[in-house]
C-alpha cells in the first residue's frame, strides 16, 4: 500500500534528444532518484538516440 502522499512508482516523459517524439514509462523513484537516460528508437528520424525524462 502506498505511504504518505507519493506512490514509488510513476509516469514519465521520455522526450527525443533529435525530435519532437516522446515515450511515457513507469519508473520507481525509490530506485532511480536521478533523471532517467535511455537509448530508444525514434521513428521521426529513424535511428536510436537518447530519449531524455523531461516534464509531463
Amino acid at each position: 500500500m502506498a505511504n504518505g502522499n507519493k506512490a514509488a512508482r510513476s509516469y514519465v516523459k521520455l522526450q527525443s534528444s533529435e525530435s519532437s517524439d516522446c515515450y511515457y514509462v513507469h519508473k520507481n523513484r525509490r530506485n532511480m532518484a536521478e533523471r532517467m537516460e535511455l537509448r530508444k528508437y525514434d521513428p521521426i528520424v529513424r535511428k536510436h538516440v537518447i530519449y531524455r525524462e523531461g516534464n509531463r
